[in-house]
């Protein structure tokens, strides 16, 4: 820190009581200086010889017949005039960081200019100023601290902006030639605390030496500072984020209480103003989603306008696929909406979608390597949303205030591509179901509808089979779904045994039996078509033979819990009724489930073709 002293002679000012300050000298006082509540017992001689203000003061008080003067609006106060009195007396004055601003604007109220005297104290300080504190790193900062209370007088002088223009100017230099920055150095117990020119190989600073150091400002002095820190263009975006981020950990509350108490929110809806405005313009980079998710969350806790809120959401959209769940856990604004707000996410998931399908529009026609990498990077975020999605949904089918409608648009807002695999919204409303135990039977079927049985894992397939909450509509086709992939592995048992059966030599290098074998999972595709189409051949077979327990056979295959077995009993008892009164029908499964056969008991499922018929007849 900086320091400079001002005259020779002694401190002779004493006091006498808290509210009267006067000189010790041989010649008595003839002037009286009211300063608010501090008077002050001096010499017209000092006072008079480098103060215009003060000549003009006391004339004044002369002509009405009295020796006292008022002055109530000194920038400062008494402290600061008492320091211009002892500049005027020849006494030792300490000018530092903290009172040279207050010292600057007293003496501009008090007009002690180079016309009154060469030296004044107007030049002193600016020499002061300008050739130590503007210098110095942690100075220009306490400086800019210190104007706040002395506006406008700090800001008609240009100290504000002049400091403002050094610590943005500092910001910028090269981190090898910054020693470190002050609050590191109180952190290190060490003591430089200036940029100086790199003399040999000290240790680098890191390029956010300054980020922390910042944090102390004011919001408006913030915004201020960062505003010429941008307009020097060189900072990236990256690192003003992470500056933004460390002055809303510094100041925004942890807690809720504290955050929307009446004494703190006007500051905290100011500061999260002033945080979004000077986010970077790339919307795509400098913070991150989870930072930016945050900020909305207070700006809506602390009622920010529209325009704070559109400007996050444009902002999150653009890397929502870096979110988390509990990053999207926000709260609602409504009491109607639930707990969290539900909406405002679908709104954020629309807006990820529709900006995802701009960029795929015409893009797969271009072959560029920098083009498929861009379609790569947006179909493995497109990816990640779609898991973002279910998680959410999964994390907030709890809430009882949840509305179906509201659930149904959040999980139809990504495309299918999105969700590849549907365990995660199969638990997603498992959890709804759940909760919502008054759901009637079309909402049921309404919120069923959303899982397809076919993107199901085996795990997640067992589970369904097992749920009773699930309508028996989509247990039966899980069930079938089932059989339908352990059925081509079966196949491909037997084609195996067959191929190790084979004992007369091939000519052709490439066995047919292992020709069979898919390599492919759209040959293993074709196989599972061509297996569901033979399985119905055989059922019309065994119909029109009067079989009548060839699919229930082959669903005995499955290893199906109680709960499984009892929906067919009831199944097939039902249909055998059915049967007996004249008139075939299909389950209540979907369009997709097997014909069942009207009378399950009497004829056995065909058996397969011989392995070496088989195997000769697609040679």
């Amino acid at each position: 820190m900086k320091f400079m002293k001002l005259g020779s002679k002694p401190d002779a000012f004493q006091s006498d009581g808290a509210d009267v300050r006067y000189v010790v000298s041989d010649l008595a006082t003839d002037v009286a200086v009211q300063v608010g509540e501090v008077k002050f017992y001096l010499h017209k001689f000092p006072l008079l010889s480098k103060s215009s203000k003060l000549q003009r003061l006391v004339l004044k008080a002369t002509e009405e017949g009295t020796d006292e003067v008022h002055i109530d609006d000194l920038p400062g106060g008494a402290k600061t005039f008492e320091i211009c009195a002892k500049f005027c007396y020849g006494m030792v004055v300490t000018l530092s960081p903290h009172n040279v601003v207050a010292a600057r604007c007293a003496a501009e109220y008090l007009e002690m200019t180079e016309d009154m005297e060469k030296g004044n104290l107007i030049f002193k300080i600016e020499v002061f100023i300008n050739s130590s504190i503007l210098r110095s790193w942690k100075d220009s900062i306490i400086v800019l601290q210190s104007t706040k209370a002395l506006l406008p007088w700090s800001e008609e002088l240009k100290v504000v902006g002049r400091c403002i223009d050094a610590i943005a100017s500092k910001t910028s230099v090269d981190p090898a030639n910054v020693t470190w920055s002050y609050s590191h150095n109180s952190k290190k117990g060490g003591a430089c605390t200036e940029i100086v020119e790199s003399t040999g190989k000290p240790s680098i600073a890191p390029k956010d030496w300054w980020v922390e150091d910042l944090c102390e400002l004011d919001v408006d002095l913030y915004k201020r500072v960062m505003v010429g820190i941008k307009s020097k263009g060189r900072m990236s975006p990256e690192l003003i984020g992470e500056a933004l981020k460390a002055y809303a950990v510094r100041w925004l509350p942890d807690s809720y209480d504290a955050l929307v108490s009446e004494d703190y929110m006007r500051r905290n809806q100011c500061l999260v103003e002033t945080i979004i405005w000077l986010l970077p313009s790339d919307k795509s980079s400098g913070c991150s989603c989870r930072f930016l998710l945050k900020l909305l969350k207070v700006a809506i806790l602390v009622g920010g306008g529209e325009h704070v809120k559109e400007e996050l959401m444009r902002r999150i959209s653009f890397q929502l696929h870096k979110a988390t769940v509990k990053d999207l856990l926000l709260p609602a604004t409504s009491p109607n909406d639930g707990t969290y707000d539900v909406r405002l996410v679908h709104n954020l998931v629309q807006r990820f979608v529709a900006r995802t399908a701009l960029s795929h529009n015409g893009g797969f026609v271009e072959k560029s390597d920098e083009k498929m990498i861009e379609l790569n990077f947006e179909q493995e975020s497109t990816l990640s949303v779609g898991e973002l999605v279910d998680g959410y949904l999964s994390e907030v089918a709890s809430d009882p205030d949840l509305s179906l409608s509201m659930f149904v648009e959040l999980a139809t807002a990504i495309p299918e591509a999105a969700r590849p695999v549907h365990d995660g919204l199969y638990y997603a409303v498992d959890a709804y179901l759940k909760e919502h135990l008054d759901l009637n039977k079309a909402d049921k079927k309404r919120i069923c509808s959303l899982v397809d049985v076919k993107k199901l894992s085996a795990d997640a397939s067992v589970h369904a089979t097992q749920n009773d909450r699930l309508p028996l509509r989509l247990v039966v086709q899980v069930l079938f779904f089932q059989q339908l992939r352990a059925a081509p592995s079966k196949e491909l048992a037997l084609i195996d045994n067959g191929a190790h059966a084979c004992t007369q030599p091939m000519q052709d290098p490439c066995d047919p039996c292992e020709r069979r074998i898919p390599k492919h999972p759209n040959s293993l595709n074709k196989q599972v078509t061509s297996l569901s189409a033979r399985e119905n051949q055989h059922h019309q077979i065994s119909e029109h033979r009067g079989g009548r327990n060839s699919f229930k056979d082959q669903l005995g295959g499955l290893l199906l819990q109680s709960r499984s077995r009892r929906i067919f009993d009831k199944l097939w008892s039902s249909k055998g009724l059915g049967e007996h009164g004249g008139k075939g029908s299909e389950t209540s499964g979907s369009s997709q489930s097997p014909p069942l056969s009207a009378k399950p008991a009497e004829v056995k499922p065909s058996p397969l073709p011989p392995l070496r018929n088989r195997r000769y007849s697609v040679s």
